[in-house]
């Protein structure tokens, strides 16, 4: 927890930052948050600085709490073996059903503070909820995520046609190991 806290921290004012020059980034149309909730195995995503130290086992995992936010609770695996993780709290922006979430890795003395909360956007998703793409207006970050450690090659194949649509590059995409 202690290696990914601060660089979370850090980042949340970058997802929270609008891109002006590029088409506005479409979500599913709605989410069912109660149904969404368990843990979701990183498939692949965009580099980020926050993440950097995680060599693999990339998991999280979401529970409903009783205020109606999300704990969310990540994990990953360090080079030297050791398990890192940081706990942060999710919150729907918008009606019940939207899929436009805000995410903060931040204590919750600092939740007032706009900057402290980013984009958590799920942008594709199966019919089964086993496997999604999570990401953010920028397009800078971004996270395939399914219940299992493995996927389907033809429905992850599927899923990076529909993202290349979206506008994300997909060569920055790295493939999250699993083991």
């Amino acid at each position: 927890m202690k290696a990914m806290l601060p660089a979370a921290l850090l980042s949340l004012a970058t997802l929270n930052a609008v891109a002006t020059d590029i088409t506005p980034l479409t979500t599913i149309p709605s989410l069912d948050v109660p149904r969404y909730m368990g843990t979701w195995y990183e498939i692949a995503r965009h580099p980020n600085w926050f993440q950097k130290k995680c060599a693999g086992a990339s998991r999280a995992d979401y529970s409903l709490k009783g205020d109606g936010t999300v704990q969310v609770i990540n994990r990953c695996r360090l080079a030297s073996g050791e398990m890192d993780s940081a706990t942060g709290t999710a919150r729907q922006i918008g009606p019940a059903t939207s899929p436009k979430l805000e995410v903060r890795f931040a204590p919750a003395w600092l939740s007032f503070i706009p900057a402290v909360w980013g984009d958590y956007w799920v942008l594709d998703l199966d019919e089964k909820y086993q496997l999604v793409a999570v990401g953010e207006p920028t397009r800078e970050y971004l996270w395939v995520l399914s219940r299992t450690p493995k996927v389907d090659p033809q429905a992850y194949e599927a899923l990076l046609g529909r993202l290349a649509g979206k506008g994300f590059d997909l060569q920055k995409l790295q493939v999250s190991p699993q083991d």
